[in-house]
């Protein structure tokens, strides 16, 4: 077996099966099981490396502890059946198997070896390419139905995108993000892929303020701005400055060139007038999630310490929601749009304790390493955090996880790469 599976093979179906994942996160409305045969792949993957060529060195090189962290968040959820109604345990039989990645892929990244640097920014381009063209395809749908798009926006709406365009606007601002650190430290890049990067970065910042989605736009200029902090500390003042000049002039400019930005900008000072009206939690989306808080805050101050399940929080939001707020119509109900809230609710106050020490445990692991693109997902992943439950779905989950497995992936040393070389990490 050793002669077939060789370490390169090995390596290569990693990497495969990593493509399998990135493209997946744009197909799955299509082809679902895509993200999940990337997911199993890897893992079989991983396994057979660990049998046939592991060493007792590369174990001990290994930080299992990162892992082993990550992998908790999942026993938070399988433990939450001993709090579940027995007529909801098939419901929390499908949260086990979505939550599932949380187990396989921390596990297949601290089986696997650290990949090559050239496979690590491959996979970094795919991803920033599927995302430009995903990115092209909203657009000229946009442009096929531009009125009726422009409209939708003043009712709380958004223009359709592959995946959902809340998971979708997150990852437009990693894939700028990517590119611009591949342009800055990739020293192997061609000029042809210089030009492909540079053009994606255009494109995808342009395209965020096009599409419009306050997630979104609230993590381009999160990590703008700390991108433009490091290159004042870098003492790299007129990059620094021509960052901080293109954040301000790009809402300018957007503003008065694209109808959505605009129309978005209306609709959200329309929904703040609102927040004390609870009928409109009915038609606008902050009054909604203003009233889904309130509702939540009641069940955690009723369940403190383990939350109702996960299973179960339809029924005891609605329960609250008819008792409270009955102007409300049942269609209008929303679970918290809050992942911290969510899990206070679903697993109590000792369950997002554990669920925030594990998850944010590999990011306090690289200090002091330079990990741009690792910090950047956790960055933009936490403030996703604040207004969606984003791990409670297929594409936020494993979008969130794989590249943070990812980007820590390219923290460790490959032996076969002499003399050491910037790792996309």
């Amino acid at each position: 077996m050793q002669l077939v599976l060789t370490i390169p093979r090995l390596t290569i179906a990693a990497a495969v099966f990593c493509s399998f994942i990135i493209v997946g996160l744009f197909v799955a409305d299509f082809f679902r099981i895509l993200p999940s045969i990337g997911i199993v792949g890897i893992t079989l993957t991983a396994i057979c490396y660990t049998v046939l060529h592991r060493g007792r060195e590369e174990r001990l090189y290994n930080d299992w502890r990162i892992y082993a962290a990550l992998a908790c968040v999942f026993l938070v959820h399988v433990a939450a059946g001993v709090n579940t109604s027995a007529h909801n345990l098939g419901e929390y039989t499908k949260d086990v198997v979505l939550q599932s990645p949380f187990l396989l892929l921390p596990l297949a990244f601290w089986l696997l070896p650290a990949l090559p640097s050239r496979y690590l920014a491959r996979l970094w381009q795919l991803f920033i390419g599927c995302v430009t063209g995903a990115a092209l395809v909203a657009t000229g749908n946009y442009l096929l139905h531009a009125a009726e798009i422009n409209e939708m926006y003043l009712h709380s709406k958004i223009m359709p995108t592959e995946p959902d365009h809340i998971r979708f606007s997150l990852m437009v601002t990693l894939a700028t993000a990517a590119a611009v650190v591949l342009l800055a430290f990739d020293s192997t890049l061609s000029g042809l892929k210089r030009g492909g990067l540079v053009t994606a970065v255009v494109l995808l910042a342009l395209f965020q303020h096009l599409l419009a989605v306050r997630s979104g736009l609230v993590t381009f200029y999160a990590v703008g701005v700390m991108m433009a902090g490091w290159l004042l500390r870098q003492r790299a003042y007129r990059r620094a400055a021509l960052v901080l000049t293109v954040l301000v002039a790009l809402p300018l400019v957007s503003y008065v060139s694209f109808p959505t930005f605009r129309n978005k900008f209306v609709n959200t000072q329309d929904d703040l007038n609102e927040v004390n009206n609870t009928a409109a939690a009915n038609n606008y989306s902050l009054v909604a999630r203003v009233y889904s808080y309130k509702v939540a805050a009641k069940l955690v101050k009723d369940n403190p310490w383990f939350g109702v399940s996960k299973a179960d929080m339809p029924e005891e939001m609605a329960k609250h929601y008819a008792a409270d707020y009955p102007s409300i119509r049942p269609q209008s109900y929303i679970q918290p749009h809050n992942q911290f809230i969510y899990s206070a609710v679903a697993f109590g106050l000792i369950g997002v304790l554990v669920f925030t020490l594990c998850f944010y445990y590999p990011l306090l692991w690289t200090w002091p390493r330079f990990a741009p693109l690792v910090i950047i997902q956790y960055v933009i992943v936490s403030l996703s955090f604040l207004v969606e439950y984003t791990l409670e779905t297929q594409i936020g989950l494993t979008y969130s996880l794989f590249f943070i497995l990812l980007g820590l992936n390219g923290l460790r040393l490959n032996p076969a790469e002499a003399p050491p070389s910037w790792r996309p990490a």
